[in-house]
């Protein structure tokens, strides 16, 4: 007999319901399982979204906010200038008082970044690579 301590679930729907269910299972040639699990995976991403939707990530004074980089100099920094080529893109960026990098990246990386003089954004510093981040 299934166990709820061993993750089984069970409970009873309608008929109408039952038959929507396998309907649905029968249309799409996936199990009743399957379609349970990618709902409440889906109710998983939905909790996460109204989360953020009202208590959104505070981004005062461009603290260090947590992501995963291979890189480990990442600095966050303040758009100073952004030089638009028909191809790539100059961008100075202000890492502290007097302390500036330069980045080189293609046109469409700094128009999706909607970067601009006196946008916030992070420079990732690998080698001798310097990328720039923005948050959403």
């Amino acid at each position: 007999m299934p166990r709820k301590d061993q993750g089984w679930i069970t409970f009873q729907l309608p008929e109408a319901e039952r038959q929507l269910l396998e309907s649905y299972c029968d249309r799409t040639n996936r199990s009743k399982t399957d379609v349970l699990r990618e709902l409440v995976r889906g109710l998983g991403r939905e909790i996460a979204d109204v989360e953020m939707a009202v208590n959104p990530p505070l981004n005062r004074n461009l603290e260090i906010r947590a992501m995963r980089v291979s890189a480990r100099n990442v600095f966050p920094a303040i758009v100073r200038q952004v030089k638009l080529g028909s191809i790539s893109a100059e961008i100075l960026l202000e890492i502290a008082p007097n302390v500036e990098a330069v980045s080189v990246i293609t046109r469409s990386s700094a128009e999706a970044l909607q970067l601009k003089a006196g946008r916030h954004a992070y420079v990732t510093i690998k080698s001798s690579d310097v990328m720039v981040a923005v948050d959403d």
